[in-house]
């Protein structure tokens, strides 16, 4: 596998397109970040680290009337060609409902806590 953040993405999305409540995925510190940070945004209901013969994140998916609450969940920088930004031309993603996930030199974090520290970085994904 080239790029495990797509590869989580991905799985998340087929999830909720088959409406499944959780799923597990291969456990790196990464995709425990980026999950965490998309609980603590509201977009997840959990996760958790699960020891089985090999480290796994269980991840809670999140419904609200029988519908997803993620609508969109897109890769911005893949490796082939990395995407970078100031925190100057940082723009609200879908009218500020939305979110940009970037890593930056303290960490993950979403686009409106990068505009706050004045800090720009890598855009990981975009979550509506």
């Amino acid at each position: 596998m080239t790029d495990p953040v797509a590869d989580l993405l991905t799985r998340i999305r087929n999830a909720l397109m088959r409406k499944k409540m959780s799923i597990n995925v291969p456990y790196s510190r990464l995709k425990h970040e980026l999950s965490k940070l998309l609980v603590k945004e509201g977009f997840l209901e959990d996760v958790k680290k699960v020891k089985k013969d090999f480290d796994e994140l269980e991840i809670i998916l999140k419904y609200y009337n029988d519908e997803p609450v993620i609508k969109e969940l897109t890769r911005e920088s893949k490796p082939g060609l990395r995407k970078y930004i100031s925190y100057k031309d940082i723009k609200p993603h879908k009218g500020g409902l939305g979110l940009k996930v970037l890593t930056t030199s303290k960490g993950l974090m979403t686009d409106k806590e990068a505009i706050k520290a004045e800090i720009g970085g890598e855009i990981i994904c975009r979550v509506f």
